[in-house]
């Protein structure tokens, strides 16, 4: 039963440059998840890891940039055939760097946030895709 599986942490980055554009990437085709969906930079932390190293590290290994974590902005679950995924979205800022792709994903873009709702997301980021593009919006116009 669904409500019987265990929960599972994953982190994630809402990254954005300095033209307040959000990093996406594509899942490589031969991915056990998602494959050809777009997602959030982030992964799952390793036993002894604190949080923010974790974050840091995913985002590094996947995209080769470095980040510096801002705070925390929303959260999604997913259901596995073996656990309940829950996401916990951190706002990040992007260092200038060159995107370098790992192995997980084949392609990347820059999203202006206003547009992020419009990418063929995984189905467990479209809410939060909708969620951060009317929180940027509010912030840009305050």
């Amino acid at each position: 039963m669904e409500h019987q599986k265990p929960f599972s942490l994953s982190l994630k980055a809402i990254l954005l440059d300095d033209e307040n554009r959000c990093l996406l990437l594509r899942r490589s085709p031969a991915s056990k998840n998602n494959p050809g969906k777009w997602e959030f930079p982030g992964g799952k932390m390793d036993p002894g890891e604190s949080f923010d190293e974790a974050l840091i590290r995913e985002v590094r290994e996947e995209t080769g940039l470095e980040v510096r974590l801002i705070k925390p902005v929303d959260t999604a679950m997913s259901v596995l055939p073996d656990c309940r995924v829950v996401y916990l979205f951190m706002l990040a800022e992007a260092k200038p760097g060159t995107v370098i792709l790992s192995h997980e994903h084949d392609q990347y873009e820059w999203v202006d946030v206003r547009e992020i709702q419009t990418v063929d997301l995984a189905a467990q980021f479209k809410n939060v895709a909708r969620r951060c593009a009317v929180y940027m919006m509010e912030e840009q116009s305050r």
